[in-house]
């Protein structure tokens, strides 16, 4: 029988997949992600490879599951954020998205950015099971709280608001992804990117943006 690490199964298989998520990280460093196997990751993490099936079916399962808990920090981040309902709602913004960008700093939560992975971000904010759905739902909240008090103007469908704006995140995350010595300024133009789809301009009234917004009629 394996030896158990720790006091409890619990605790070793915390330490099983803290193992793995270094062991992904220092073969992302190595070689692409395509060429890495499962074999790779259980001999990096002093694993046998059947007990590493044990935690995962295949490298698109493990991914997942390493993607989920490497995202909770994260999350949690995010909720103790948006829950200072006292603080100003661009405030909250502004440290919501430093969060949520030094979340894609770690190599491993990067892997949901691969195209065609098969991974929830693409489905964000839609997608429940995704890592990131929670602090989707956080930032929906924090929108709503600053539209109920003047300070944000009333985007129409929040929903499809930060849907949108989820889309500057990610390309925010896949620049810091290709060159980590840009996330200071990658913190910099999101932050008024997304501000300045939300924040009130001068002259503007609560209703403006949703009017601003109308195609003119066809003539």
């Amino acid at each position: 029988m394996p030896r158990i690490r720790g006091a409890s199964i619990e605790e070793h298989n915390e330490l099983v997949w803290a193992d793995l998520a270094e062991a992904m990280r220092q073969l992302l460093l190595e070689r692409d992600y395509d060429s890495i196997n499962m074999g790779h990751i259980a001999a990096r993490a002093g694993l046998a490879r059947n007990t590493l099936y044990n935690y995962a079916r295949d490298k698109s399962a493990l991914v997942l599951a390493l993607t989920q808990r490497e995202g909770r920090p994260a999350v949690e981040r995010v909720a103790a954020i948006a829950a200072r309902s006292a603080d100003p709602a661009a405030e909250r913004m502004r440290e919501i998205i430093v969060a949520v960008l030094e979340a894609f700093t770690d190599p491993v939560t990067q892997l949901m950015l691969r195209p065609g992975s098969g991974l929830p971000f693409a489905e964000v904010p839609k997608g429940p099971d995704s890592p990131f759905h929670a602090i989707v739902v956080e930032v929906e909240n924090v929108v709503r709280a600053g539209i109920a008090r003047g300070e944000f103007r009333d985007v129409g469908d929040v929903h499809l608001a930060v849907e949108l704006l989820s889309g500057v995140m990610r390309a925010g995350a896949e620049r810091i992804g290709r060159d980590p010595a840009t996330f200071a300024a990658t913190v910099r133009a999101a932050r008024e990117i997304v501000l300045a789809s939300l924040v009130h301009h001068p002259g503007q009234g609560p209703s403006a943006g949703r009017q601003h917004a109308r195609p003119p009629a066809m003539e």
